[in-house]
Order: C-alpha cells, then sequence, then structure tokens
C-alpha cells in the first residue's frame, strides 16, 4: 500500500513537472514571439510620446553687430493633476501671479477631460514671472507644504526684438508657430529656424532619455546701418508730418555692392506685439511700401530716358531742342507739365526745367523697340530680387501688349503709364551712379554658423549704358541741379539727381489734388558711394512738387549718412558757389 502511494506521488509530481516545463517553455516562445515583441512596443508606445525639439533661432544683426532680432527664454506653466493635492491653493497663487482670475485658473484645473493627466494653464510666460513662482513653490517645499505639487515649468523660446519697431518693415516677424512673415524672417525662414529633431519621450518621468543637442539656426547679420536706420525712420517720420503726408519710404544704398544700408517706411508696428498687425496694415503690399507697392514713375523716368539716347547716340548733351509746348505722338497731343513753351534747349535744360515734350521728342528719335529694350534692361516691369519677401514688379507696357498705344511711348518717357517700387528705381538710378553697372539689391551680408562667418558676395545684375553715358549724364545732372538751387544740394558735395512729381491715378482719371513727390540721386557724384530715393505720398500741407519736398529730404538724410560714415567730399573748385542746403548746420555736425 506504501509503495503504491510512492508510485503514484511520484507519477503525480513527474506529470506536474512535465507540465510546468511545457508552461515555461510555452510562456518563453510566447514572450519571445513576433506578436509579443509587436505587443511590447505597441506598450512602449503608449507609455510615451514623439516629440519635436526645435532649435534655437537664429539671431539678426546689423553690420556694425547691434542685435536686431533674438530669442528669449518663456514659459509653459502646467499642473500634473495626478499630483494636484490643494486645486484652491493652486488656483489662487497662479492667478494672483500670472494676472488670471481664480475662476479661469480653477476652470482649467477642473473641467479638463478625465483622460487628462497634465493641463497647461498660460504659456509664454515671462522669465520674472516663473521666478517669482519657483520662490513660493520653494518655499512650500522647505515647509513640508505640498499644496502646490504638480505645478510644472516647460522653457522655451519666443523671439524678441530688443529695438521694438525700428526696421520692422526690413525684418519681418515670428508667430507663435515658429513660422516667419515678411521681410529677412520669411526670406530666410529655413536658414534662420534651423532643423528640428522628433524624440521619442516616456510618459514615466522616472525613464531618462537622452535629450539630443539640437544646432542652433544661422545667424545673419545684415548690410543694415542701425545708426543710419533710426536715422531715416526719424526723418521720414518728421516729414511726413511736416508736410501733411498720407505715408512715405525711402532707402539707401551702396551702389557700388548693392548693400542696402537704411530702408524706412511706414506704418511700421512694435515687432514683439505681431498680432498688431491687423490693426496697422489693411494688406500685405503695405508692410514694405519700398518692395511692395507700385506707384506712377513720374518724371524720374527722365533720367532713363535720357540715359538710353545718350548711349544709343541719339542725342549728345549739345543737342538743341525747340520746346513748343506741345508734340503729337500716336495722334495725341502731349504737353508740358507746366503747359508753357520753354524755347530752345540742349539736353541739360530739358532736364532741368523737367520738359515732357522734350523726353517724349528724344522716345520717337530712337523709336520703340531701342526705347523699351533699355526700359528693360533698366529693370522696369521686373523684380529687383531683393532678397525681401513680399517684393511687387510693377508695370512697363510694352508694345504688343492690350492696353499698349502708340501715344505711351510719348507718355512712358516721361514716366506717365510706368508703375515702380521705389527699390526698382533705386537699382535703375544706381547703374548711371555706378559708371552703368547694375548690383542686385540685398539684405544679406554674411551668416554665422557653427563658428564659420560666410559672407555674402554682391551679384552683378546687368549693363544697361555704357561707363562714358553714365558719367555724362551724371555731369548733366549735377550742372541741372546746381542750375536751379535745388534743395538737393550739400555744401561741399556735388550731387546728381532728379525730382519727380507724379499725379495719382484714379476712378475716371488722373486726380488734380493727390501727388506723390519723388526724387532720386547719389553722392558724392564724382565717386557716387550712396544713392537713394524718397517717396513722400500725398503731401498736403502746401507744396507737392518733389522739388520741394522730397528733395530737401534727401539732403537731411544724405546729410547724415555722409557724416555717419565719414564720405569725404568731391574735390570742387573754388568759387564753385555750393552753399545752398536744406539741411542745419547741426545736421551736417
Amino acid at each position: 500500500m506504501r509503495q503504491q502511494y510512492i508510485a503514484r506521488s511520484t507519477v503525480l509530481a513527474v506529470g506536474l513537472l512535465v507540465v510546468s516545463i511545457a508552461i515555461i517553455v510555452q510562456m518563453f516562445r510566447i514572450q519571445n514571439s513576433e506578436a509579443a515583441k509587436l505587443f511590447l512596443s505597441q506598450g512602449d508606445l503608449y507609455a510615451g510620446e514623439f516629440q519635436m525639439f526645435h532649435p534655437e533661432r537664429g539671431e539678426i544683426y546689423d553690420r556694425q553687430g547691434h542685435l536686431l532680432a533674438g530669442n528669449r527664454t518663456v514659459y509653459e506653466v502646467g499642473v500634473s493633476l495626478n499630483d494636484m493635492k490643494d486645486v484652491d491653493a493652486m488656483a489662487y497663487v497662479l492667478g494672483t501671479y500670472m494676472d488670471m482670475t481664480f475662476e479661469e485658473v480653477y476652470d482649467k484645473l477642473t473641467d479638463s477631460p478625465e483622460s487628462w493627466t497634465y493641463i497647461v494653464i498660460k504659456d509664454y510666460v515671462d522669465a520674472e514671472t516663473v521666478t517669482a513662482l519657483q520662490e513660493v513653490l520653494q518655499q512650500l517645499e522647505d515647509a513640508e507644504d505640498n499644496r502646490l505639487d504638480g505645478l510644472g515649468f516647460k522653457p522655451h523660446y519666443q523671439r524678441s526684438y530688443p529695438e521694438q519697431n525700428l526696421a520692422s518693415n526690413v525684418l519681418g516677424f515670428v508667430t507663435r508657430d515658429g513660422r516667419g512673415y515678411f521681410g529677412i524672417e520669411e526670406k530666410y525662414n529655413d536658414l534662420l529656424a534651423g532643423n528640428p529633431v522628433q524624440v521619442w519621450v516616456p510618459r514615466d518621468p522616472n525613464k531618462a532619455i537622452d535629450i539630443p543637442k539640437v544646432p542652433n539656426g544661422t545667424t545673419l547679420v545684415l548690410t543694415l546701418n542701425r545708426d543710419l536706420q533710426a536715422k531715416v525712420e526719424n526723418i521720414l517720420d518728421e516729414s511726413l508730418i511736416e508736410y501733411g503726408a498720407k505715408n512715405g519710404a525711402i532707402i539707401v544704398m551702396d551702389p557700388q555692392t548693392g548693400e542696402i544700408l537704411a530702408m524706412a517706411t511706414t506704418p511700421r508696428m512694435n515687432l514683439n506685439n505681431y498680432t498688431d498687425y491687423f490693426q496697422v496694415y489693411d494688406n500685405g503690399s503695405q508692410y514694405n511700401r519700398s518692395i511692395g507697392m507700385a506707384y506712377e514713375a513720374g518724371s524720374v523716368v527722365k533720367v532713363l530716358t535720357m540715359a538710353a539716347a545718350l548711349d544709343t547716340g541719339a542725342v549728345t548733351p549739345q543737342t538743341s531742342f525747340v520746346d513748343t509746348g506741345s508734340i503729337n505722338v500716336g495722334g495725341i497731343t502731349i504737353q508740358n507739365w507746366d503747359r508753357q513753351a520753354w524755347g530752345q534747349q540742349d539736353m541739360t535744360g530739358c532736364l532741368q526745367h523737367s520738359l515732357n515734350v522734350c523726353m517724349a521728342w528724344i522716345a520717337t528719335q530712337m523709336g520703340s523697340p531701342t526705347f523699351y529694350s533699355y526700359m528693360e534692361h533698366f529693370g522696369l516691369g521686373h523684380p529687383t530680387g531683393v532678397d525681401l519677401s513680399g517684393e511687387a514688379m510693377g508695370r512697363l507696357k510694352v508694345p504688343g501688349d492690350s492696353d499698349w498705344y502708340p501715344v505711351d511711348l510719348g507718355t512712358n518717357a516721361f514716366g506717365q503709364g510706368v508703375t515702380v517700387t521705389p527699390m526698382q528705381m533705386l537699382m535703375a538710378v544706381s547703374a548711371i551712379a555706378n559708371d552703368g553697372k547694375m548690383v542686385t539689391p540685398h539684405m544679406l551680408y554674411a551668416m554665422l554658423r557653427d563658428g564659420h562667418q560666410y559672407n555674402v558676395p554682391s551679384q552683378y545684375a546687368g549693363s544697361p549704358i555704357s561707363e562714358q553715358t553714365a558719367r555724362t549724364l551724371t555731369q548733366m545732372l549735377t550742372v541741372s541741379l546746381e542750375s536751379e538751387s535745388s534743395l538737393a544740394l550739400l555744401p561741399g558735395y556735388r550731387v546728381a539727381g532728379k525730382t519727380g512729381t507724379a499725379r495719382k491715378a484714379g476712378v475716371g482719371g488722373y486726380s488734380e489734388r493727390r501727388y506723390q513727390a519723388v526724387f532720386a540721386g547719389y553722392v558724392p557724384a564724382s565717386r557716387p558711394r550712396l544713392v537713394a530715393v524718397v517717396v513722400i505720398d500725398e503731401p498736403s500741407a502746401g507744396a507737392y512738387y518733389g522739388g520741394a519736398v522730397a528733395a530737401p529730404v534727401f539732403a537731411r538724410i544724405m546729410a547724415g549718412a555722409l557724416r555717419l560714415m565719414e564720405i569725404p567730399p568731391d574735390d570742387l573748385p573754388d568759387g564753385t558757389g555750393l552753399v545752398h542746403s536744406a539741411a542745419s548746420p547741426e545736421e551736417l555736425g
């Protein structure tokens, strides 16, 4: 009997052992199967999430090293609901320090979906506020008081503009999603933003993860001179008040390199409050009028017409023209701006007195193919290629267009019916200042990345006229301004340039009351270092001609720029008589 019991027990034990071994083997097989691995990976997946780690956005500096756009650390303030001990205390403290009501915070803490374990109370909280909250939290922890348990702070970057609205039309802005809009921020968004890295982050705070080192975005150095930019903006603002003008635009550039030294337009906005955009601007084309809004070019185009005629040999500076006050082109009578006859003039006289009839005659001497070919080579009707977002093209009607008529050859020659942006006009005039060569206007001076500086070279954009033509025309322009004692003149410097006064088009034709006053010119005329265009829109306080409104603004700008950049005067012979200036002695230093 005892032996039978032992035998049965042995069999049972062996059986249990076999079954146990079988179970263990099966469990091992299941745990190491493909299905088990899949379930394990899915479990890990649900235990965490993929997060995108963004690099710090590249900074933006002016050519002298002044910070124009940077980054500041702000915080997301949130609460881990599973760790929260006292909802009333949490709501009271956060409401007090973050300019929120108790009810606002309380509702956020109590009305969240049941599945949520973390709630954001407020984002983009400044460092000062967070420091104060951290001090309160530390005091409670030191006292072993857990009423603020669960409170947390997540740092991240926010775009910051220390100069607020300085060069705002050039820089553009960055929204909270990290995307740049307008200007440099949009044009070079990919460079500035850098490349984000995606990393899986476990929800369990006890599980360590390796936070990747994300390379910062590229830092940009602009061609802008911060001090000149500020001066130009101030002069523009003062001029708009003085002349009762609606808005305006001013650009200053180095004609030899295409480097834009200053670009001011109105209105401007504080870039730190980018949500004000919709209160400041009606549409995107108004953000930077220097490149985004085309206007009728007016008499400044006469400079380009004369350049083409000189270059082709259609006229010389000494060519004589008898102005009778009108000319017929395409069956339409064209008159001078003052409807007067100016009699016998040479070509310098035609520029000095801004004679529409003379320019229309010159265009007919060249013929349509030649005239429009030169205008296109000067860049009219084409974007300049400036490295700013939002550039418009303007319009140059040419033969073959459905709305071009033979009379347009005559009217286009003095700027009527031709629309340009201030940037297009500046680029065209810069060719005359630079011995016939055009350089693409640009804002980017250099890029800084990985400890290295990469300078941006200038880009040649063509030679619409010869060097000799450019120098001949420069002499004609300087004599023209000096002969009329232009308000654009500066003591010690010879100025080359041309005024323009364009009627604004409206319903039913050109307005008799709405004008744009323009001046485009360069200094020193003997070796141009600065070229500028000034556009004052709808001056209403009396004077509205370019010579009376835009020319003195040009003089004030150049007086400051020449001093700031330490550009020496022309070597003028004694007795030149250049004593007039619209700039005060204080401005000239």
